[in-house]
């Protein structure tokens, strides 16, 4: 099982994760200008497109004060375009999931990953409304209107409550998110900014704890790959305490420099969205960090400013070591770990927390 697990994820290679991307892939529908979005509904599954991904990362807290980052994220690679089916095992999607805890007190960072054929009984999502699982893991709506995130591995483990406190944030102009130049290198993309979270946290060693905190929630989806000319993103998601959030991707060019379409989003204490150009943002690196295991060299630690929203933020990682090698699910290697924030907004001194996501450092991605 494990070999057959393996030669499917080497045959996947990097389709789930061409999060920025980049030329068009026949067949599925395209992102293009005009996409109306409608709530319940996008927040399910788009099986018209061939790449989709729900993506939690959040920061918890513990009753005994011992505090947490975690990341939970769901993807549905489209194998075929949708058409009648003659059988419910005909492969059509290839589901991923990657699960990851950051004990934040304890200087440990574990993450587990899998690979799954979509079906009713091993990896699947449903259309119309939160409603995915890869296995035991799974993400979905309740009675009441809620969230559950549940997710189980190798001693770590999450059951989780999310309420939204804003509305669903729709990032880039005219209904897509750009990430090449050229119609539907793009994606349709929105996030939950601001999860407000309860419900119990068990850690390796550690008996199960009731646990508050503050989650994200990215869900996106397009029909694109990486272009030749990009080598990867750095992601950014934060929440401060003054009730705001800032997301901001810059995707980086093989010579280094940030791409014209890398954008980002602020999102205001009432939920308004100000859409934020590639021209309107500086990201300086403030470090670096080598992992042991890939060899790869990343940034660590970074100043942020918004000049034209008089937004300066310093953002660093609670723990260098969180990247992610997924060598059973994704073949991707990358860096996606909890930060804490400092800095002003406006003439207003803030803090928060969030998550960094850097792609394409141990080598460029390529299909």
């Amino acid at each position: 099982m494990q070999n057959a697990k393996a030669r499917c994820a080497a045959a996947v290679g990097l389709l789930f994760l061409a999060f920025p991307v980049f030329a068009q892939v026949p067949e599925f529908r395209l992102a293009l200008p005009g996409y109306q979005f409608e709530f319940p509904r996008d927040h399910g599954s788009h099986d018209e497109f061939k790449t989709e991904w729900w993506y939690y990362t959040g920061h918890l807290e513990t009753e005994s004060g011992r505090r947490y980052g975690f990341e939970v994220t769901f993807f549905r690679v489209g194998v075929t375009p949708p058409a009648p089916s003659e059988s419910r095992w005909d492969l059509q999607h290839l589901g991923l999931a990657h699960f990851a805890i950051t004990d934040i007190g304890g200087r440990k960072f574990r993450y587990y990953e899998k690979l799954n054929r979509s079906s009713r009984f091993t990896a699947s999502s449903a259309a119309g409304r939160l409603d995915v699982f890869n296995e035991g893991w799974r993400a979905t709506t309740t009675a009441d209107g809620a969230w559950r995130l549940t997710a189980s591995e190798g001693g770590d483990s999450i059951d989780l409550v999310l309420r939204s406190g804003k509305p669903p944030a729709i990032h880039g102009e005219n209904g897509v998110s750009q990430k090449a130049p050229g119609a539907g290198n793009a994606t349709h993309y929105y996030s939950m900014t601001r999860l407000g979270v309860s419900g119990t946290l068990a850690v390796r060693g550690r008996p199960a704890e009731r646990c508050n905190g503050l989650a994200w929630m990215d869900h996106e989806f397009g029909s694109s790959m990486l272009r030749e000319s990009q080598q990867g993103w750095d992601w950014f998601s934060l929440q401060l305490e003054n009730e705001t959030e800032v997301m901001l991707y810059q995707i980086r060019r093989a010579d280094g420099r940030p791409d014209v379409t890398s954008s980002g989003s602020v999102v205001t204490e009432s939920g308004d969205v100000i859409h934020i150009r590639h021209d309107q943002m500086n990201v300086r690196a403030l470090g670096r960090w080598k992992s042991p295991r890939s060899g790869a060299v990343y940034p660590m630690g970074w100043q942020i400013s918004i000049p034209s929203l008089n937004i300066s933020l310093t953002v660093r990682s609670l723990l260098e070591n969180q990247e992610l090698i997924t060598k059973g699910s994704t073949q991707v290697t990358y860096w996606e770990g909890a930060v804490n924030v400092q800095g002003s907004f406006g003439d207003v001194s803030v803090s928060g927390a969030g998550y960094v996501e850097m792609t394409g450092y141990d080598k460029p991605f390529r299909q």
